[in-house]
């Protein structure tokens, strides 16, 4: 699992399919684009998970298993976000808003009965944000991935990740493209663009970087 100097390391990078009668779902297109075109410094492996609480971790943990990746980036779409945001924290809560494209709509729920509150991502969150904003894409960390599937893949991932020592793991949320029209849009040339830094830094960054952060509210 642990990177070596003869490894080229394996990122596996997923992303979602489009919901909620949205035409596309930037996050799956960049798992294509990126999975296509690769990266210089490590082999990309892509998977593109169903909207669903019930299949998309199974789907996630099938994934892992059949690449070992050294490195997880899980990403999302949070459409109305004016910034690329690296997660700090999952939470173990399930209530949607609206229902999945299954149909389920848990409400209230626990994601794992009896597991802890919360898990933190294993990606350089702060590294990541700061390398972003210093190539001119807007970036934040954000402190809540909410209580969606995006939040309940996160939540599951990180147990995931505890039980596969050197793995490191994480997930980012990106925002709209032009096609899901309102505002704010990016192109998803851009996106792609800051989901490269984002796996650059990760590579590069063990440990994030000492840097404020945080939220004032």
């Amino acid at each position: 699992m642990n990177a070596r100097a003869d490894h080229e390391p394996v990122v596996l990078v997923t992303g979602f399919e489009p919901f909620a009668g949205a035409p596309v779902n930037p996050s799956g297109e960049l798992v294509r684009r990126l999975t296509e075109l690769g990266h210089p410094d490590c082999r990309i492996v892509g998977e593109v998970l169903p909207v669903s609480f019930d299949r998309a971790a199974g789907l996630l943990a099938a994934a892992i298993d059949v690449h070992d990746p050294d490195i997880v980036i899980a990403l999302g779409l949070a459409e109305s976000r004016h910034a690329i945001t690296p997660e700090r924290i999952a939470i173990n809560l399930a209530d949607a808003r609206i229902a999945d494209n299954d149909g389920t709509q848990p409400r209230d729920a626990e994601i794992e009965h009896g597991g802890p509150a919360a898990r933190f991502t294993g990606l350089p969150v702060k590294a990541i944000a700061h390398a972003l904003d210093a190539a001119g894409i807007p970036s934040d960390v954000s402190l809540t991935a909410g209580s969606y599937v995006c939040n309940h893949v996160f939540y599951q991932l990180m147990g995931l990740a505890a039980t596969r020592p050197g793995l490191r793991a994480g997930f980012i949320h990106v925002p709209a493209t032009p096609q899901l029209g309102g505002s704010p849009q990016f192109t998803l040339d851009e996106l792609e663009r800051g989901i490269r830094i984002a796996i650059t830094t990760t590579l590069s960054t063990r440990d994030d970087a000492d840097l404020p952060g945080g939220s004032t509210h």
